[in-house]
Parts: C-alpha cells; structure tokens; sequence
C-alpha cells in the first residue's frame, strides 16, 4: 500500500500528546514535521494507538464461545467501528469439549477486515462457586494446567491469558504452570490477601475486572485488591458506570496509576437493543443497557472500550490516562504488541475528535469505515 500522510493531528506518543505529522503504510514510517502533501489534515484532533480489548465475550449478536466461524467477522467489524484494533477473544465457564471446539474457530479465523484478533481469553472454567457470578455453575471445574494445555493447543497457542480462582484446590501449582503459557489472572474468586499473595508471588500478574467477582476492600480485609496493589499486578476495570461507581474507578486510577487497564466485557447484546439474550447457555435480560442473569444478577457490559474511555474522562480521569489504560497498558498485561504509536509498529490507529468520538480508524494502515475520507 501507498503510505498515507496525515498532518496537524495531536499525536498520543508514550503518555502525552505531541503536535506532528504521521506517515504510515501497514507500518508507521515516519513522525514528525513531515514534508509533501497530506492525504488528511487532522486539524488538530487527537490520533491515539488503535484501542485494545483485552476481555471481550462478544457483539452484535454473536460471541466467542458458541464457536461459530461465521460470527467472527461481524465481531471484528463491530471493534473496528468503535476504535478497537486488537482484542483477546474471551470465552465462558463451558465444557471443555465446547471450549476446544470455539478454541479451533478462533485459531481458522482469517479476517477480511476490522479488529485483530490478538489470542484467547479465558474466562474460566476454573473458577470459584461462590463468585461465579454470571457463569454457569455446572460447568466449573478445577484448576487444571493439563485441560488449560490442551484448550492453547487447540487455539494453535493463542491462549494470551487465563482467569481463575486460586483459592481453588490445586491453584497455586496450576498458576505455576500457567505463568509459563500466558499471563494469569485472579477473577472469580474467594480469595483472602494471604492466598491472593501467593498467588501473585506463584506467577499471577493481573486481576479480572477489579471489584466485581471477589471480596470486597476493607480496612482490615482487602482481599485481591490489597494483594494487587501490593504486588504490583495489573487491573481490569469495566467503566460502564454500572459495575464501578466513578469514585472508585478515581480511586483505582490514583492507587493503581499506569497499571489501571480498561477492558468492556462485552456480550453479545452489546450493538444490539434490549431485550433477551443467551450468556455461556443461560438467559439474560437487557434492559436499559444494563445485562442480567433472569434472578437479576449483573452480568458482563454492552460497552465498548471506547465508552469506557470516554467515560473515565467524563468520570474525571485525564484524557492521557484514560488513552493509556485503554491502548499500552492493556496490551502490555497480556503480552501483546499493539497500543502504542512508534516507528515500525503496526498503523493500528484512531483519530477522535475534540468530543473524543471516532472521525477514522485505521487497521494495519487500511482505513476502516466509510466516513475516511482523503
């Protein structure tokens, strides 16, 4: 492809915004003030890295774990719309024939176009029965490295992280093994500081959307966030203004600072209206925007990052750190390389507007929507 000039754009470098032009083909050549005719004056707007999802069930319908290949298109192209360049494809506490199955759909998957699919999250199944939350309880299941192997073959090494529940019988030596696979994170689970210490010290890096599925912070119990504070782990928050309140995702922000990453836990509502729906084979309701299971317990989101980004700004976080949280610092969690905008890496870009809505995306340096315009 021919490389694309854009000028007068505010560009996200590291952690701040810088005034420069960009040259990009499928990779980003040149930044600065670049010489020759630009293909699109920004303006002034802001150019961020391409957005990455790194906990994402589904949308528009469809989602990871029914192990459909004609689902994963329309997926990619929904990311793509809202700014997501990257996504690790999460699936659900099922069992593990059904699990090899949407693992072997992901691992074919040849995208025409839109987001890229950067691995396999997943969410369970070896996770705790009291915070199960919105997983089935059927299909839990004990830690397990050997089921965890054979789930990374069966995506053709995918697998970039898993969730599990390390209070859980054999735990501790399960995350020993899995820290040498991909990354491990504590979510749906019982555990207290001590265990999730040790945890974290066995091989865990990364805690599942913080707050929800596990005990709360108190003053004299503060249970995995303590643990994650502590041990310098990485976080997930789901900034829908549902599951967190804004007070706590400020107070997350200062704790945690560049550790914080935004993710959405999108269903596969999420692009569609309310009304009914299936979660890992159980039913929920959408109403309003909000996604339960039918006894009303709160299920994953219908955001996108790129909500949740611009919510953190609404809620008072800055821009910078918001762009951050939702570009390099998931990726750097779950060992990706995407999110950031230097020479030589891929033109996963997006460029927002002075309401941080989208203007254009751009995937590999291949423009992603109608509305780009030269």
């Amino acid at each position: 492809m021919n490389g694309m000039l854009i000028k007068n754009a505010k560009i996200f470098l590291g952690r701040g915004f810088t005034a420069a032009d960009i040259r990009f083909s499928d990779k980003i050549e040149e930044i600065g003030r670049l010489e020759g005719p630009a293909d699109m004056d920004a303006g002034g707007a802001y150019l961020i890295p391409g957005l990455v999802d790194i906990h994402t069930h589904g949308a528009v319908g469809e989602d990871f774990s029914d192990g459909k290949p004609e689902g994963l298109q329309p997926m990619a192209d929904h990311y793509a719309r809202h700014g997501v360049t990257s996504f690790l494809a999460t699936t659900m506490t099922l069992p593990e024939p059904v699990l090899t199955r949407a693992m072997g759909v992901i691992r074919d998957f040849r995208r025409e176009r839109g987001a890229k699919c950067a691995g396999v999250h997943l969410e369970g199944p070896f996770l705790s029965y009291a915070k199960r939350g919105a997983q089935a309880a059927e299909n839990l299941h004990k830690p397990d490295a050997d089921m965890l192997r054979r789930l990374n073959d069966a995506s053709g090494g995918l697998v970039r992280m898993v969730t599990v529940a390390c209070e859980e019988e054999g735990g501790i030596d399960f995350i020993r093994e899995a820290a040498k696979l991909c990354a491990v994170s504590l979510g749906h689970t019982t555990a207290d500081y001590d265990t999730a210490m040790a945890a974290f010290q066995a091989g865990a890096s990364h805690a599942t959307h913080l707050f929800n599925g596990m005990p709360a912070f108190l003053h004299r119990a503060p249970g995995v966030v303590g643990a994650a504070f502590d041990s310098g782990a990485t976080v997930e928050l789901i900034c829908d203004g549902l599951h967190i309140h804004p007070a706590v995702i400020r107070a997350v922000h200062a704790l945690f600072g560049e550790r914080l990453d935004l993710i959405s836990d999108s269903l596969r509502c999420a692009g569609m209206p309310d009304g009914s729906y299936t979660l890992g084979g159980q039913p929920i309701v959408v109403r309003d925007g909000r996604a339960t299971l039918l006894d009303g317990t709160l299920a994953g989101s219908c955001i996108t990052v790129h909500d949740a980004m611009k919510n953190c700004v609404r809620f008072g976080i800055p821009l910078e750190d918001a762009v951050y949280a939702a570009t390099a610092a998931p990726a750097r969690a779950a060992g990706l390389k995407a999110g950031v905008i230097a020479g030589g890496a891929p033109a996963d870009l997006v460029l927002l507007d002075d309401k941080l809505d989208i203007r254009a995306v751009f995937v590999d340096g291949a423009p992603q929507n109608t509305e780009v315009q030269p």
